[in-house]
């Protein structure tokens, strides 16, 4: 098997053909050296609900339907979706439901979709929802009073153990992400979340992925200021 190729006319090594391959794939992802590649992910709006709230918005016995498998193992969209109305009867008319089920249910949206319900959407990390605002859920079979749980949740970062180590942060530490495009924007303050079996993603909701271009994005880098 030959160890050489040849460029306008020079031969050279395979191994340093090789490299300047993987330099130029690390170039236009923004993945240092030893570090996996980046997924940058726009989180819709989405709710998120419990056992109990799946069987009264669709009815008795009700379990969500995979539509879709998400980046994450073992996380969908579900074929379910709610109305979720707010004050004065303020709505968004099909929200996706994701899964799967939680302890508690939670709202997830953006900005401009606060601005849309009526809801000053108060900025926290996913799950941590005490004192937040609250909705009202619409399905096909009954309807969920939240008392809380309608949050904008902060841009964060998913990684595993080894990433976190690769990166050189911690759980609960802050990173900035950085998209060069047409709006080249720099986000700082990510929050980190690490857990076991995570793959490595970016979550930006969808006023921070449109603002910045992301779906034109040139490059993407993670980096800890």
């Amino acid at each position: 098997m030959s160890t050489a190729a040849t460029i306008d006319g020079n031969r050279i090594d395979r191994s340093v053909l090789e490299q300047i391959v993987r330099e130029i794939v690390l170039a236009q992802t923004g993945a240092p050296p030893g570090k996996p590649d980046l997924v940058v992910s726009i989180s819709a709006r989405h709710v998120h609900l419990t056992d109990e709230h799946v069987e009264t918005l669709f009815g008795d016995g009700a379990k969500l339907t995979v539509a879709k498998d998400l980046y994450q193992d073992g996380f969908f969209a579900a074929e379910e979706t709610v109305m979720v109305v707010g004050p004065r009867r303020r709505m968004l008319p099909s929200v996706r439901v994701l899964g799967p089920t939680r302890p508690e249910s939670q709202v997830e949206l953006a900005f401009t979709d606060g601005i849309s319900l009526g809801i000053d959407l108060p900025v926290c990390q996913s799950g941590k929802i005490e004192g937040t605002p609250g909705c009202v859920l619409v399905g096909p079979k009954g309807v969920v009073e939240l008392q809380r749980g309608v949050i904008r949740a902060e841009r964060h970062v998913h990684m595993g153990p080894a990433d976190a180590e690769r990166y050189g942060v911690a759980d609960a530490e802050r990173m900035s992400l950085r998209v060069e495009s047409a709006c080249t924007t720099v986000f700082e303050d990510l929050l980190v979340r690490v857990g076991e079996k995570i793959k490595l993603e970016v979550h930006l909701d969808t006023d921070e992925g449109n603002a910045c271009g992301i779906d034109h994005a040139r490059r993407v880098e993670l980096f800890k200021p």
